[in-house]
């Protein structure tokens, strides 16, 4: 297994970290070519970049914009095109981009991120399509507010509010995240769908 970086290094037995930049096509080469040297090519990526730079829209600049836009969107573009080559000599494969629930519900001060996201489906959805005749699936996992940084962040207020949305009453759990993206990735008869993990704050997506 091997899991990228930006610089701080990953610190868990048995994973092979490696340095990557969404926003440099250079670094995701070298990466994938780092993590076939010492595992082979791999047959499951998962894509979990992203950044935020929130604000209401009349005050977004269009460096906000296009700064979360290139790494939660042209950042997933890259990495799903190094992905499929050498998958599509093996005739299999497995990706995962991981959304977020605000892609349909939106978000205010978060037109930005709301946007990157959810073009992932279309993304997914598209490529899944495009290559669901050499046996490549594309999913998409959709969390609803998680115990992450990205939160911790948030001031109490905010944060109550995005809990009190949720029907389950809590935050997810990171590993409940990462429990679902495990299952599709390995679920051979799913391709170019959306998983919800919202604990009930997005029923009927």
């Amino acid at each position: 297994m091997a899991a990228t970086h930006r610089g701080s290094g990953v610190d868990v037995e048995k994973v092979l970290g490696v340095q990557m930049d969404v926003t440099d096509p250079a670094s995701i080469e070298q990466a994938f070519d780092q993590v076939t040297e010492a595992h082979g090519a791999p047959e499951i990526v998962v894509y979990n970049a992203g950044i935020t730079r929130d604000t209401l829209l009349l005050r977004m600049s269009e460096d906000d914009y296009r700064d979360v836009i290139e790494t939660n969107q042209v950042g997933a573009f890259r990495v799903v095109r190094q992905a499929i080559k050498p998958m599509l000599r093996k005739r299999k494969g497995s990706i995962v981009l991981v959304s977020s629930a605000s892609a349909r519900a939106g978000a205010p001060g978060q037109v930005n991120y709301s946007s990157s996201k959810a073009a992932l489906e279309g993304l997914a959805r598209s490529t899944a399509k495009e290559y669901a005749a050499k046996n490549i699936r594309v999913n998409v996992v959709a969390p609803g507010p998680t115990d992450t940084d990205m939160v911790a962040a948030m001031t109490d207020q905010a944060r109550e509010q995005l809990i009190s949305e949720v029907p389950l009453g809590r935050l997810a759990r990171p590993d409940e995240i990462a429990s679902a993206v495990s299952w599709v990735a390995d679920a051979t008869f799913v391709t170019g769908a959306t998983i919800p993990v919202t604990g009930g704050a997005a029923m009927g997506y």
